[in-house]
């Protein structure tokens, strides 16, 4: 059997900020997919009648939700920070590792600034 080097196993990998943001990048998408179907949920309920909204309403302003709003309210502020970024990549502008290393970290102080403000004052 020959003895071939074998590549770097994410145990010993160190993670970098470019590959974080990219996996953070990917899940909030994910993220923000999942939650449209909460949102079409409530549109249903409202479709559904008095009985139909109050339900979902007493279901969708509950402790938990307000959690997972504010999860949301995250993903969404990340997702539009990074996707702003990107578009600033695409006309060639950013591209060397110290700015692309600061705009990753100004998106995510951008994110956490603007989802908490959001969350003191839509939904706290």
């Amino acid at each position: 059997m020959v003895e071939r080097p074998l590549s770097p196993h994410l145990q010993i990998y160190r993670p970098q900020i470019t590959s974080v943001l990219s996996v953070m990048h990917r899940g909030t998408g994910i993220t923000l997919s999942l939650g449209a179907f909460v949102l079409l949920y409530w549109l249903v309920s409202i479709a559904g009648g008095e009985q139909a909204y109050d339900n979902a309403h007493t279901i969708l302003s509950s402790g938990l939700f307000k959690l997972f709003y504010i999860g949301w309210c995250f993903c969404f502020f990340y997702h539009l920070g990074n996707g702003v970024r990107h578009l600033v990549w695409d006309v060639g502008i950013g591209l060397d590792p110290a700015h692309y290393h600061m705009s990753g970290w100004c998106v995510v102080i951008f994110s956490l600034i603007a989802s908490v403000s959001y969350s003191l004052v839509v939904i706290l």
